[in-house]
């Protein structure tokens, strides 16, 4: 896609630097994802790439450096005003609710409009219904675009896991985020599911103009899917550039590439 190195900023994280204790995480790290982007974020075991996405999320702070989300700092800002900076995300573990539905999972997304009684107890006040008629209505659209509408009545539990990592993705999106982070979204999938899941981000990404930050170590998907790929070794930036560029780059081959090879 030509025109993302002219498209807007999504995210653009400069110098950020997160310390546990006397444990440096992250030191003067930069990212940015510009807006239709798939950007990824690889690296060993350690290097620090959950670690960022929490501190983007503000589930751990940091202590230097700044994150601007959508042209806003996100200095000040909590765990719940990620939605309303237009982020999304999902974790390395499911977090599906299997006692539910899967249209109700996907509503879940939305639940900053329905004032988290949903999430509470799915029973929403009658002043509320049209809100929440509004909320399912747009998760069975992205049902039908996940290729899932015909499961919406069935409990989340009973799928199978790869269509699970595909009901995650359609709850992620019930926010209309403006960015994707997804955690190892490929984890515990066969290779042909694999590919699959590649082909969904991409048509998910393009129909949107969604950007999203993958972290990923199925190395397949990540050099198939993404625009950009930025390395972390050490809790630090090792390289950036194409996926031709980072597979040839003889510090990334060292540090992690040909490991993983």
């Amino acid at each position: 896609m030509s025109s993302i190195a002219d498209a807007r900023l999504v995210l653009e994280a400069r110098g950020v630097s997160v310390h546990f204790g006397g444990i440096k995480a992250l030191t003067d790290v930069s990212v940015s994802v510009r807006s239709g982007e798939i950007c990824g974020l690889i690296g060993p075991n350690g290097a620090g790439k959950s670690t960022f996405l929490n501190a983007i999320t503000r589930l751990v702070a940091y202590d230097s450096g700044t994150i601007v989300l959508n042209g806003t700092p996100i200095e000040g800002s909590r765990v719940r005003d990620m939605i309303g900076l237009g982020v999304a995300r999902t974790f390395q573990n499911l977090g599906i609710y299997a006692s539910m539905t899967v249209l109700e999972n996907v509503m879940l997304g939305a639940h900053h409009e329905l004032g988290g009684k949903f999430a509470r107890a799915i029973l929403t006040p009658l002043r509320s219904r049209a809100d929440e008629r509004a909320v399912r209505e747009r998760s069975m659209a992205i049902l039908e675009e996940m290729g899932m509408a015909d499961m919406a009545a069935r409990k989340a539990g009973a799928l199978p896991y790869p269509l699970q990592k595909r009901m995650e993705i359609a709850r992620a999106l019930a926010s209309d985020p403006k960015i994707l982070l997804l955690d190892e979204p490929a984890g515990g999938l066969t290779h042909g599911e694999v590919n699959e899941f590649g082909t969904l981000l991409d048509e998910v990404r393009k129909s949107r103009n969604l950007s999203i930050l993958l972290i990923e170590h199925h190395m397949g998907l990540v050099m198939g899917l993404c625009d950009r790929i930025v390395v972390f070794h050490l809790g630090r930036n090792l390289a950036e550039g194409t996926p031709g560029e980072i597979k040839s780059n003889d510090a990334v081959v060292s540090a992690y590439l040909g490991r993983a090879a």
